[in-house]
């Protein structure tokens, strides 16, 4: 995954709180409850990102994750319809985001995850297809090393050492 050092101070991000969890570690005198909450980030205009912070409260779980997922955040190569460049499949762990193109009007057809993801990075028009796990913090990371690995027809054509137009045809 390719991950470019974007400054955040000029962006204006907002954050979307995909999933908290309560977890319990059992020690000597009883049990320990922390949270842990995963959170997406984006500016809605190609970049997004994804963090996982884990507190005794909510409130300071999510800022961890914030905070987290703003330090990892990745561009998005975004076509003239605010869609993806090309269709792709991402992957982590047991889960798959396949990630269709698509054509004006369509809308984000996405799961809960994934939408998130999709919406936050400034996609308008996609559809995507959750395949294999479930578990929503390897559907987000999917979705996310899925859009990290998007080309635009450019970068194409300069690998290929050919022009745009022979490429699109």
């Amino acid at each position: 995954m390719k991950r470019t050092i974007i400054d955040t101070s000029s962006l204006e991000l907002e954050e979307k709180v995909v999933a908290i969890k309560r977890v319990t570690k059992v020690v000597k005198g009883g049990r320990n409850m922390r949270f842990s909450a995963l959170v997406v980030v984006g500016d809605g205009n190609g970049h997004v990102g994804a963090g996982l912070g884990k507190a005794a409260e909510i409130p300071e779980a999510i800022r961890k994750g914030k905070e987290d997922a703003m330090k990892k955040l990745v561009t998005v190569a975004l076509d003239e319809n605010s869609s993806i460049t090309h269709d792709f499949t991402g992957k982590f762990g047991g889960a798959s985001v396949l990630l269709k193109r698509s054509p004006e009007g369509t809308g984000v057809i996405a799961g809960g995850p994934a939408r998130s993801v999709c919406e936050l990075a400034g996609i308008k028009n996609i559809r995507t297809k959750s395949l294999g796990s479930n578990n929503k913090q390897n559907v987000v990371l999917a979705t996310i090393e899925a859009l990290s690995q998007l080309k635009t027809p450019e970068e194409v054509a300069r690998l290929r050492g050919k022009s745009v137009e022979n490429i699109r045809a």
